[in-house]
Formats: structure tokens, C-alpha cells, sequence
């Protein structure tokens, strides 16, 4: 009984420990833990002032109880490996690890800078799976490298919104205005749809995510678009009636899609359904325990809850 009691007491001072450490340095929390521990192993008798306690209230003496109360153990079902991006893709696995953990999983992440590595890490099985990247960049990847990576499950989809630059009204475009867009040729296409789809310009019937300026057919206003490598577009919004932005580049100008976009792609959108952000695997992995089970959590309630109050529009969950 004394062991067992004594025990019990160096566990708790090493997790408030461990505790201290991950939170940063806190003098008096770890004080009273290490107390403790020094009159365990110095034979205070803690014990049998526990047994008359629980005598008196009627229960049997600790030696016949069960173990000290906590959570209950899970059985564990193992790890699970997976490479991600850093914002927000390994900002979104990290609050989904405690619901796969409540289901006996380990979520292990791991964040690269690139986007190439992620991808050779999955196909040579050392990860189960990667979180960074939209389909038509996946098929383009397989086609390229000749690998054997299929979706698993779209999680989320970061919008093209249309920001004010000298303008904050789409109603007053007018002749010789111009609107800043990237002219790399997947975000080109999309921010030309995103005009289109808000009356600014019409485009050929069926060109689709292979838009580009060449493709426009009527320009009601003649505004003038100008093609600029994407990062640059959010640098010239004081010089610009609007500017079309990717969501990365739009928080980091300090845009918000909810409060700051005057349009943006819809979940239902072609290009919201094409540039979901997904799950990656290896080929015959996409059905197993493991991997579902990933996909569930990060489509859960939590996460759509998370998703929507952290990112203020800029990532939106995909069902």
C-alpha cells in the first residue's frame, strides 16, 4: 500500500513537470510538486492518513481500491504520420490530434516548406499521408514523377477574393480602370472566373481553369488587367481599382475574406471544388482504418467550429 501511494505521488510530480516545460518557464508550479516527491521519499507516512479517511467514510482501505481516478485508458491503435504545410494545414492536424487521440491514435506531424517532399515521403510509405495540396497540383505531381498518390478526402479550400484597391465598389468600374490579378496560369484562370462570376467580364464558353486575358470576350467596363507574379499583386492595391487574391497572400496583406473581400469563391464553385485541399495517400491506402479515421476528424464538427472562428474566411471548410 505504501509503495503503491508513493508511487502515485512521483507520477503527478513529473506530469506537472513535463506540464511546465511544454507551457514555459513557471517557477511556482513545479515547487509544491517537488516538495511532495522529497516527503514520499523521505517515508512521510501520507498513507495511513488516507486509510483512516477512508474508513471513516465508510470504504474500504486504498490497498482494495481501485486504481487513483482519471481519464480512462483507450487502447491504443497506433501512429499516424503525416506531412503538412505549416498555416493552416499543421495548425489544423494539431487540434484533431486530441479527438484522434479520444479514439486511441497517435497523430504524428511533421512540416515541410516544400512542396515536393511531402509528396516522395508519402509515396515511400515513411508517411501514412500529407495535408498541403489541391487535386490539380496532385494529378500534375503523379503525371510528373511518376507517383502513386490519390485523395482521400477534401478538407478545406482557401478562396480568391476580389479586395478594394482605390475602389471598394464593383458598380463603379469604368474605363481605363485597373484590376491587379496573378498571371501564373491556375491562379490567372481563377481570378478571371471570379470576375466573371460577378459581371465584370465574360470568358469563352468551356475554357474553364485554363482561363487567361486572351480568352476574355467582353469587357463591359474595358477595364485593363494587369498580370502579376502573385506575390507582387497585394503590393500595388494603393495603385489599383481592385486587386484578385489568392488566401495566403491576402491575410498576409492584412485582408480579410469576411470583412475585407467585396466577392469571393463559393463553396460551390468550380474552382472551390477543384482547389480543395486534401488529404494525400498512397494508392490502396485511401480505404484503411488509420486514414479514414484521419479524414473524419478533420471533417468533424471541432474542426469546422475551429476552422471557421481562426481563419476569419481566409480557409473554409469543405463538406
Amino acid at each position: 500500500m505504501k509503495k503503491r501511494f508513493i508511487a502515485a505521488i512521483l507520477t503527478a510530480a513529473l506530469a506537472l513537470g513535463t506540464l511546465t516545460a511544454c507551457g514555459g518557464s513557471d517557477e511556482g508550479t513545479t515547487a509544491p510538486a517537488q516538495e511532495d516527491a522529497s516527503e514520499a521519499e523521505s517515508g512521510e507516512e501520507a498513507a495511513p492518513a488516507e486509510e483512516d479517511a477512508a474508513a471513516q467514510e465508510g470504504e474500504a482501505p486504498a490497498d482494495d481500491a481501485k486504481e487513483p481516478a482519471g481519464e480512462e485508458a483507450v487502447e491504443s491503435k497506433g501512429t499516424i504520420t503525416i506531412a503538412a504545410s505549416a498555416t493552416p494545414h499543421a495548425e489544423i492536424l494539431e487540434q484533431a490530434a486530441p479527438l484522434l487521440a479520444a479514439q486511441g491514435w497517435t497523430l504524428e506531424v511533421t512540416v515541410f516548406n516544400d512542396y515536393v517532399q511531402p509528396n516522395m515521403v508519402v509515396e515511400s510509405g515513411e508517411f501514412d499521408a500529407n495535408y498541403f495540396q489541391h487535386i490539380p497540383y496532385l494529378d500534375s505531381f503523379n503525371e510528373e514523377q511518376g507517383t502513386h498518390l490519390v485523395n482521400a478526402g477534401g478538407i478545406h479550400y482557401e478562396p480568391f477574393g476580389i479586395y478594394p484597391g482605390t475602389k471598394s465598389d464593383l458598380t463603379t468600374l469604368e474605363k481605363g480602370d485597373v484590376v491587379a490579378v496573378p498571371n501564373d496560369t491556375t491562379n490567372e484562370a481563377r481570378a478571371l472566373l471570379l470576375l466573371q462570376d460577378n459581371g465584370i467580364i465574360t470568358l469563352k464558353d468551356g475554357v474553364g481553369l485554363e482561363a487567361t486575358v486572351r480568352d476574355i470576350v467582353d469587357n463591359p467596363n474595358e477595364i485593363e488587367i494587369q498580370e502579376l507574379e502573385a506575390a507582387q499583386v497585394p503590393r500595388v492595391k494603393d495603385e489599383v481599382a481592385f486587386v484578385v487574391l489568392n488566401g495566403n497572400y491576402a491575410m498576409e496583406a492584412g485582408f480579410s475574406v469576411a470583412k475585407d473581400a467585396v466577392a469571393y469563391e463559393q463553396a460551390d464553385s468550380e474552382a472551390a471544388k477543384t482547389y480543395v485541399n486534401v488529404i494525400a495517400v498512397k494508392e490502396g491506402n485511401e480505404s484503411n482504418e488509420a486514414v479514414k479515421a484521419l479524414v473524419d476528424a478533420l471533417k468533424s464538427d471541432e474542426i469546422t467550429e475551429y476552422i471557421n472562428n481562426t481563419y476569419d474566411g481566409g480557409v473554409i471548410p469543405f463538406k
